[in-house]
């Protein structure tokens, strides 16, 4: 555990990112450790020690069968009410406030709402891309019920299959306040601290830094992110390899920022 802390400490001076290829259109009820697997053998690859195997939120979701039909969504008073707003299928915005605690912003083709589970998204992270769906029969796609139960199930599925050490993160894509477009974070993760503190460690001049702590997680996610591409690439799954990161099991919680803290809204 000590080289691991150090290690992070010291950072990261080489980093090395492999997308599966040709990884097979997920179904709900699939094992994605096993389709992994089958895609690593593939590549002429296979899992070391401490890599870090990033899978995009939508697979994951769709092997856990988070499918909606919106034929079978009856929109209440708000939602009704909400979707003029915001110009969307009243069935879709009544999905967002159910998995939703709070919405943060409203106005034309927008709904930022607060996740249930804490983190800030558009439309509460419902997606409709990359869904094969039937005219007249549209279907969305939720997160995954527990991102970080999902991650820890993967990584129990791998260890046992590869018998190696190893962390796992699901990511999305989310915007950041006052920046354009959207990059991918952490919403799910297994054997990694999601968030390391620096305070107290020494900068390049001896002071001590106040303030200073890295979304390790989400460093990790946006890499992988920008390699499985955000259009019809077809690459969920990333391995990450020369990562040094603390292990850690305790997800992805500390990434929120607590509600008394947040100065975006």
């Amino acid at each position: 555990m000590t080289s691991d802390v150090t290690s992070v400490v010291q950072g990261v001076n080489r980093l090395e990112l492999f997308a599966l290829e040709q990884f097979p259109m997920v179904e709900p009820g699939d094992d994605l450790a096993g389709l992994i697997a089958e895609s690593l053998q593939q590549c002429g690859e296979t899992l070391r020690h401490n890599d870090v195997v990033v899978l995009a939120q939508k697979i994951v979701s769709k092997s856990e069968n988070r499918y909606v039909m919106l034929a079978e969504v009856t929109p209440g008073e708000r939602a009704i009410e909400l979707a003029k707003v915001v110009n969307k299928d009243p069935r879709f915005v009544e999905l967002v406030l159910r998995e939703s605690s709070d919405v943060v912003r409203q106005f034309k083709d927008v709904l930022i709402v607060r996740h249930r589970h804490g983190y800030v998204y558009a439309n509460a992270g419902i997606d409709q891309s990359n869904i094969d769906t039937d005219e007249g029969r549209e279907r969305v796609l939720l997160l995954p019920e527990d991102s970080d139960a999902s991650a820890a199930r993967l990584r129990a599925a791998l260890k046992k299959r590869f018998g190696v050490e190893l962390a796992v993160i699901i990511n999305d894509s989310a915007g950041r306040p006052w920046r354009m477009g959207v990059t991918g974070i952490a919403i799910g993760a297994s054997g990694i601290q999601a968030l390391v503190s620096h305070i107290g460690d020494p900068d390049l001049f001896g002071k001590a830094l106040q303030i200073t702590e890295i979304a390790a997680a989400d460093e990790i996610a946006a890499a992988a992110s920008y390699v499985m591409g955000q259009a019809d690439e077809g690459r969920p799954v990333v391995v990450v390899r020369g990562a040094r990161y603390r292990p850690s099991d305790t997800g992805t919680q500390a990434l929120i920022r607590p509600r008394e803290k947040d100065l975006f809204r």
